[in-house]
């Protein structure tokens, strides 16, 4: 007898839950902004939709399917099950942050607050979510297959992002490495930078997309479902020992993107957590490119 579907409901704490936390209590919050020039009574408001779109997600579930959820801080300790519906409750940025712990499962991004997110990775409204799940079910819904960027690191350490990853020292300071393509004639160079940008086509809505327009947009951005990356170094510092020509490009699949670490300690993180970083050190080496897995995003 095969287990039914699982939904696994994907949440984060709100802003007024975390100043709640840190300040005692509502009033105290309330205090606290007031003396900043906020009024606690817009993050109220969005604490409050927040939560109805996570009740009425989870009433939508069928009575025969099992129920899991899982706030943001705990997604490095959940284990997805194959048969698991991924149901991400809240912003864009949170589909991306579970992206990394999955392998196949479907997605689907239920925006808590329309007209504050972009809703490009939340595409739907709360009263969507009864037909979306009985239509993965049916094979009847259809998904978009997101392209993702993984690091490998020779002590086979393993980092997958959905918009970026960034390689770079801790707290964003100079890093020393040297850089290559591996399908570029084994042409080398040593830089020292505030980092290095991998970015996929979803991740030029974001990050990626900052450094583009400060070069001019001269590279062409690859779209989401395209199995193709661009990459920048971030301030890359001209010196006797350092070089500034290999500062940008795009990576196809087969291409892979080669940093060797001359410095004491550099990381690499996706998504802007880096609480789940990759730690490398002196003469550690890590490849960048075009993951074989995809996020299957619910269209």
């Amino acid at each position: 007898m095969s287990l039914a579907p699982r939904v696994v409901l994907v949440h984060r704490t709100t802003e007024y839950e975390e100043l709640v936390a840190r300040h005692g209590t509502h009033g105290q919050a309330a205090f606290f902004l007031s003396s900043r020039g906020r009024d606690i009574r817009e993050i109220a408001e969005r604490h409050q939709r927040a939560g109805q779109a996570l009740t009425e997600v989870a009433s939508a579930v069928p009575m025969t399917w099992r129920q899991a959820r899982v706030e943001r801080a705990d997604l490095d300790r959940f284990l997805f099950a194959p048969e698991d519906v991924v149901v991400v409750v809240g912003q864009d940025g949170l589909v991306a942050n579970v992206a990394k712990y999955l392998a196949g499962q479907p997605v689907l991004g239920i925006d808590t607050d329309p007209g504050r997110n972009p809703g490009v990775l939340v595409r739907h409204r709360p009263a969507d979510t009864g037909p979306l799940l009985a239509a993965t079910q049916s094979g009847g819904g259809r998904c978009d297959e997101l392209t993702m960027v993984e690091a490998v690191a020779d002590d086979t350490q393993r980092l997958v992002a959905l918009n970026e990853i960034y390689l770079g020292a801790v707290g964003h300071q100079t890093a020393r490495y040297r850089l290559g393509l591996e399908d570029d004639g084994g042409v080398v160079e040593a830089q020292a930078s505030s980092g290095v940008l991998i970015g996929t086509g979803t991740g030029a809505t974001g990050w990626i997309r900052s450094v583009w327009q400060e070069r001019g947009g001269r590279l062409r951005l690859p779209a989401p479902t395209e199995a193709r990356l661009l990459w920048y170094v971030r301030e890359a510092w001209p010196s006797p020992a350092t070089g500034t020509s290999l500062v940008a490009g795009g990576l196809a699949a087969a291409t892979r993107l080669r940093l060797t670490v001359e410095s004491e300690r550099l990381v690499a993180f996706g998504d802007g957590m880096e609480t789940d970083a990759v730690q490398l050190t002196w003469g550690q080496t890590i490849r960048v490119g075009v993951c074989r897995e995809r996020l299957r995003l619910v269209d």
